[in-house]
């Protein structure tokens, strides 16, 4: 009998923890990371993040010698592309998915310059782009991503105060387009 009333109360217990998950769901749905992006401004265009300061940091996790861009983009609409002229000094840029999940990174050491050139298709705009490919994407980075939606952030290297003006305005000049 005890058995009985110990497993009545563990699904009772089980069944109220289910019910209220079941409703705190809906609250937890829209924060994803690409949500969470859109606080910086709107879409297809950069904004600097401010600088990192301990316990401040716009993004957590930020490194206080970087400034980033975030740039959300959709790809539902056509391809993206991005350009920059980016210091000489490190820089880094990645794509990450809705669920800021790193879907792709490159730094300055593998693209072999200061100039960002990059388009972000999906795989079908890929496959019509191979069929006629504009010839504007000579010297671009053609990514074929399984994402519809996701963000864009380029980090750039602040060795010191003085190189702060210029950092801030490659990162402000950086071009996150909806064509080709």
């Amino acid at each position: 009998m005890r058995t009985i009333l110990f497993a009545l109360g563990g699904l009772l217990v089980g069944g109220i923890i289910h019910v209220v998950i079941v409703f705190l769901v809906p609250g937890y749905a829209g924060k994803d990371a690409w949500a969470q992006m859109a606080r910086f401004g709107g879409d297809g265009q950069f904004h600097t993040l401010p600088m990192a300061e301990a316990g401040a940091e716009a993004i957590s996790n930020l490194d206080p010698w970087m400034m980033e861009a975030v740039c959300r983009f959709t790809l539902a609409n056509g391809p993206v592309r991005i350009t920059a002229a980016l210091p000489d000094e490190f820089w880094s840029v990645a794509a990450f998915d809705r669920h800021g999940r790193n879907v792709y990174s490159l730094n300055d050491r593998a693209a072999e310059g200061s100039h960002l050139d990059l388009a972000i298709l999906t795989p079908v705009q890929m496959a019509q782009m191979r069929q006629s490919p504009p010839a504007s994407l000579e010297s671009t980075i053609a990514l074929e991503l399984p994402i519809e939606a996701g963000f864009i952030l380029i980090r750039a290297f602040v060795p010191d105060d003085s190189m702060l003006p210029m950092v801030t305005a490659a990162l402000t000049s950086a071009n996150c387009a909806g064509s080709l």
